[in-house]
């Protein structure tokens, strides 16, 4: 195995672009250990050998293929997210359809190189976290036979975990990326809601709903986020969230653990000892861990089962229900059925409980960069879970059904083996738009574990080092068109700036739209009470890169000191007042793209 049997997306692509191994011969490895691992209930639908191999074949001709970030990468996509040439089914043969187009996330990861070979089964409507509720078979467990693979992604899950692909796409509305990629030894990456579109996705929850990667490390995972991470008009969910870059992990890391006697492992000491044994790794990696109350996150998971969101998986499968309520497998059509006769008094009341949830939350990470929790209580096997299928399948969401209720981001990283040969695993959660934080200490941490990949034994590569910073680096603010994203961002990333972080001005600056071309906005700063705070990104270039960028800025343009709304000051974009008597004034709009975003629609 080893080095001449890349397992993992940087490896493969490394491969692909040294020429050592064609993306024709890794999609025929991956259709030889799909015929080898012989499990027909890991794929619905599975594309035609052939068929991949000559994509393969015709992607590598492509001048510009060695430059794509996925060149000839194999990928496995969850059978609720639409992908051209596939039926979608979400698990329910009588709800199948055949889609027109792509959904955007998986059109993303084509145009990044990716080669898509087939569907995966789940949890039926994506409705469960334990992997055994499909009329298409119970995928096994990539580690032990007898466990469960987790659900709702089943089928994505094992065939990262077994090798068959080194990335599949799950979706996570309460826990269905996090809690099979434990169960599994591998890494799920939950983003913020919003940051991946679900344009093309079966709904379960549509305010809730995202879709999720699984990989093998951590940098694969962050990887394909960024490939697919993005605004997008087709779905009214999408938010412009930036994805920041991967940094070395903070000195001054504070790590959010539950006080004493509120963690819950329903009896299982070795779960418990794992968790133990994980919070000693992070104290010897350097974070601080802080003590925080668990109980109002408990009460928002109740909410997501007891309130009423189950009345937006109802609507998914209202009509089925109606029509042929014995195509629905019989624990789903009893979960959502219920969602029926939830009222619009129910729902409102729900929402009023959940906002003061969330201000309890957004205290909670005052003083804490994410929080440390294991990524479910403890594992189960197919026979017990076949036995009791409600009550069990709820307690693996213990530590999940709150996240997206409180608008968090999550990455579950296997943390140890134990000694019985089941997989645990952590989550780090954090507020939405620290994606890039989490990626930044979960591959340290898993780095450190020393564990191997998924079940096919192979070791970690050492951490890829991150682009050297060399220290003499210059944090610079911009407020338009250089935002990510925006029309000159470029001129940016061309100089390897890096983003920092999104945050705003202070509440004393006007923002102006210019006659320039392309259009591009002037910030001034005026007097306290007069202005607003302004949305802006902050980068972080090299000083010989600093001094090339502002060298070109054209006049009325200038660089000047921004002052932050928490106290900080900045070097940034500000314009001369001599030509704002023809601009026009948006400050109301609070940035840049706002603006930008009401003028395409206009």
């Amino acid at each position: 195995m080893g080095a001449e049997q890349p397992e993992t997306i940087a490896a493969i692509v490394a491969a692909h672009r040294a020429g050592t191994l064609t993306p024709a011969e890794t999609v025929a490895r991956t259709y030889r250990r799909i015929r080898d691992h012989d499990d027909p209930a890991v794929f619905i639908s599975l594309r035609e050998e052939k068929a991949a191999i000559a994509e393969a074949e015709k992607l590598a001709a492509r001048a510009d293929a060695a430059s794509l970030p996925l060149y000839g990468v194999p990928v496995a996509v969850k059978d609720n997210i639409d992908a051209l040439g596939f039926p979608t089914t979400a698990a329910c043969p009588a709800f199948s359809y055949t889609p027109t187009h792509d959904s955007t996330a998986v059109e993303r990861l084509r145009a990044a190189g990716a080669i898509i070979i087939g569907k995966t089964n789940l949890d039926q409507f994506a409705t469960g976290l334990v992997g055994v509720r499909s009329p298409y078979g119970i995928p096994r467990n990539s580690i032990r036979d007898d466990l469960i693979p987790g659900g709702s992604s089943s089928g994505s899950a094992t065939a990262v975990g077994a090798g068959l692909v080194p990335l599949s796409l799950g979706t996570d509305t309460a826990g269905s990326g996090r809690v099979p990629a434990m169960l599994n030894n591998i890494v799920g990456l939950k983003p913020s809601l919003g940051m991946i579109s679900t344009a093309g996705l079966v709904p379960a929850c549509r305010t809730l709903d995202c879709i999720s990667v699984f990989a093998l490390t951590v940098d694969d995972a962050a990887l394909a986020l960024s490939v697919m991470a993005g605004p997008d008009q087709a779905d009214p969910f999408s938010r412009d969230r930036p994805l920041g870059a991967i940094t070395p992990m903070p000195a001054n890391l504070r790590l959010g653990v539950p006080r004493n006697g509120q963690l819950i492992f329903f009896g299982d000491r070795k779960a418990e000892a794992a968790y133990s044994d994980a919070l000693k790794r992070w104290t010897a990696l350097g974070a601080t861990l802080v003590e925080f109350d668990l109980e109002p996150f408990y009460e928002t998971a109740r909410l997501l089962y007891e309130g009423p969101w189950v009345a937006e998986r109802y609507l998914v499968i209202k009509s089925l229900l109606a029509s042929a309520p014995d195509a629905i497998h019989p624990v789903t059509r009893e979960i959502t059925a219920g969602g029926a006769r939830l009222t619009a008094a129910d729902t409102f009341s729900a929402l009023y409980r959940l906002q003061g949830l969330r201000k309890i939350a957004e205290r909670t990470f005052a003083n804490i960069d994410a929080l440390v929790l294991p990524t479910a209580p403890t594992a189960y096997t197919t026979a017990q879970v076949l036995a009791n299928p409600i009550e069990l399948n709820s307690r693996l969401g213990t530590y999940t059904n709150f996240v997206n209720l409180l608008d968090l981001c999550g990455l579950a990283v296997p943390a140890s083996m134990r000694s019985d040969g089941i997989p645990f695993g952590i989550t780090l959660l954090a507020p939405a738009g620290r994606d890039a934080l989490l990626a930044s200490i979960g591959r340290v941490f898993h780095a450190d574990t020393k564990l191997t990949l998924g079940a096919k034994g192979v070791a970690q590569a050492p951490l890829a080092p991150l682009p050297a910073s060399s220290g003499d680096e210059i944090p610079i603010a911009v407020v338009g068109a250089h935002l990510s994203g925006m029309a000159l961002n470029g001129e940016l990333t061309a100089l390897n700036a890096r983003l920092i972080e999104a945050t705003r001005t202070a509440a004393d600056y006007k923002l102006y739209a210019l006659q320039t071309t392309p259009p591009k906005p002037g910030l001034l700063r005026v007097e306290a009470g007069q202005g607003a705070a302004i949305e802006l990104e902050i980068w972080s270039l090299s000083s010989s890169a600093f001094g090339k960028f502002v060298d070109a800025i054209p006049s009325p343009m200038a660089i000047g000191t921004i002052r932050l709304a928490d106290g900080r000051s900045v070097k940034g974009f500000l314009v001369e007042p001599a030509v704002l008597s023809e601009a026009r004034d948006i400050t109301a709009f609070g940035g840049w793209r706002k603006f930008m975003a009401e003028a395409a629609t206009a």
